[in-house]
């Protein structure tokens, strides 16, 4: 009796802690079995919910190998295969090593960390031999996580477990977004988890190193995590994480616990390229109509006006500048033709021909801004002999000796552009992707260095205009709606829609890459809209009053000297 008595209290206590463990088992248990049984499928895929039923009836918990048997798991929008997979990733995230002996695709890192830690934790990973701890003096070429100690330090339990996972979503069929377009790094998906909390906004964020080989050029690493509430089945997000690119590594740095990994989102896909280039090619043919009608009317105003010398070097700039869209629209609709099946000889010319067009057109608008300066700032007066025939020797000239320096060191070729899986999405004769380094020197950086000159002078002329209105030396009609339609064909006439190639790197791509193709289709028609209201129909009052703003600089400059 007397024994019975003393294991009263001992029994009491178990029933107690018993019981509370049981109420707090019963709300996940509940969630887990009753959601994802009871909630209505709304689709076809009765198999998977049928399966974790069976399963549950037994010991209650889900199978790590779920998505192998189940493959609707990872695609299905209806509310209980969305239970289950939160349910699954919650097995991931807090299961011990005995859930995951045998599972092909899952390695997983099982540690305990003390509150009192003086550094940061550091582990070490890679798709073959999955996470395990790294020793400070250890260098290698594998991937690396870096756990704050700010972590820890907040804990309120002196030591906490740390489950770091390495996942290979082929072999486990999960952590695939509908309609996605990137790859993911090696297939390899990083899990972390501290305790049984969610963490996030810290501080001092947790960084992940993703090794990997040098990149192609036309690849762009994103660093994302999973969010199973993304779109149908769950998705990849950037939120809360940046990105450090390197060479042969990238270095994500989040502020929070999750699914991380490297997305590798390529420049164009197929669904991209197709539609892009027939809006491409039809703004071509938009743009070359709108080139011929422009140069038709910049001819005629220059017959009819032959005695303003201003008006006509001006328009002979804005025909030269349009000739070279003209022949740079007319080189793309014949390279988009030609270049599929084409020899290498021709491919090489038809690559120099269209590289030429293209910085010609660059040349000229960088003379359209010179004209502008000389024209609106440095108004003395000076007379240039055969000024307009000089222009063009530069204008048409300049662009042969660096086609033919990069012709003479084999840059010319056929181009191809390609999805991640090597599918050849275009071809073009264009610089090859041996020659890169000719690209990014003749065309972005000379292209660089014209918009920044160009905007510069935008912003005098734009300055000198207003000064000159408020002194009163441009007279006649200033309404809001012309004023602001000359502003934005001249900043056309200056290649600022151009500028949207420098936007077309990273993620947002895609519209951007539409933005430019239809900016530049248009940029005939804003050209020859900002002539139209310029000079007509009251071309001599607007020349009149083009001579007369350069007459008042002339006065002011003398009555200063």
């Amino acid at each position: 009796m007397a024994r019975g008595s003393q294991e009263t209290p001992q029994s009491s206590m178990n029933l107690l802690l018993g019981a509370v463990l049981l109420l707090l088992v019963l709300p996940d248990a509940a969630a887990g079995q009753d959601s994802c049984a009871a909630l209505r499928r709304g689709d076809r895929h009765h198999q998977c919910c049928d399966m974790v039923e069976l399963e549950e009836q037994g010991n209650g918990t889900l199978s790590p190998d779920l998505p192998h048997r189940c493959p609707e798991l990872g695609r299905s929008s209806s509310s209980a295969c969305a239970c289950l997979r939160e349910r699954w990733l919650r097995l991931l995230q807090s299961a011990g090593l005995e859930l995951h002996n045998g599972l092909p695709g899952l390695k997983v890192l099982l540690l305990n960390v003390s509150r009192a830690v003086t550094r940061d934790v550091l582990i070490t990973f890679s798709p073959t031999e999955g996470p395990r701890m790294l020793n400070m003096m250890e260098k290698g070429k594998a991937g690396k996580i870096q756990l704050p100690r700010e972590i820890f330090r907040s804990l309120s339990s002196r030591a906490v477990r740390v489950v770091v996972t390495v996942l290979n979503i082929q072999q486990l069929g999960m952590f695939k977004e509908v309609n996605q377009t990137g790859q993911v790094l090696d297939d390899t998906v990083v899990g972390i988890t501290v305790g049984e909390m969610s963490i996030s906004g810290l501080h001092d964020p947790v960084q992940l190193t993703f090794a990997h080989r040098q990149l192609p050029h036309d690849v762009t690493p994103q660093c994302v995590f999973w969010d199973p509430s993304k779109g149908q089945a769950g998705g990849w997000r950037s939120s809360g994480c940046v990105m450090q690119p390197e060479d042969k590594r990238t270095v994500c740095s989040c502020d929070h616990l999750t699914f991380f990994t490297l997305l590798l989102n390529p420049a164009l896909d197929k669904s991209t390229a197709q539609p892009l280039m027939a809006v491409a090619t039809a703004g071509c043919g938009v743009a070359m109509a709108f080139s011929i009608f422009t140069i038709a009317f910049c001819i005629f105003l220059r017959c009819r006006f032959r005695s303003e010398e201003t008006l006509c070097i001006n328009l002979g700039l804005h025909v030269n500048l349009l000739g070279s869209l003209l022949l740079l629209n007319l080189a793309f609709l014949l390279n988009s033709e030609l270049s599929s099946g084409t020899q290498l000889g021709t491919c090489k010319v038809l690559g120099g021909f269209t590289h030429y067009c293209l910085l010609c057109c660059f040349t000229w608008m960088v003379l359209e801004g010179c004209h502008l300066y000389l024209l609106f700032v440095k108004v003395l007066g000076t007379y240039i002999r055969h000024y307009l025939a000089k222009l063009c020797l530069v204008g048409w000239g300049f662009p042969i000796l660096v086609v033919g320096v990069a012709g003479a060191i084999d840059s010319y070729g056929e181009y191809r552009i390609q999805t991640m899986d090597q599918e050849v999405i275009a071809h073009l004769c264009w610089i090859t992707s041996k020659r890169l380094l000719v690209h990014y020197i003749t065309n972005c950086g000379y292209f660089g260095l014209i918009f920044l000159f160009n905007m510069a002078v935008f912003g005098v002329v734009a300055r000198k205009s207003c000064c000159l209105q408020h002194t009163g030396a441009v007279q006649g009609d200033r309404k809001t709606w012309k004023v602001a339609l000359v502003a934005v064909g001249l900043f056309c006439l200056l290649g600022a829609t151009w500028a949207v190639a420098f936007l077309t790197y990273g993620i947002s791509s895609a519209p951007m890459l539409y933005l430019f193709t239809i900016l530049n289709s248009l940029q005939g028609i804003f050209i020859f809209i900002w002539l139209v209201v310029l000079y007509y129909p009251k071309t001599k009052e607007m020349a009149g009053s083009l001579s007369h703003i350069i007459r008042h600089d002339k006065n002011t400059t003398v009555s200063q000297d």
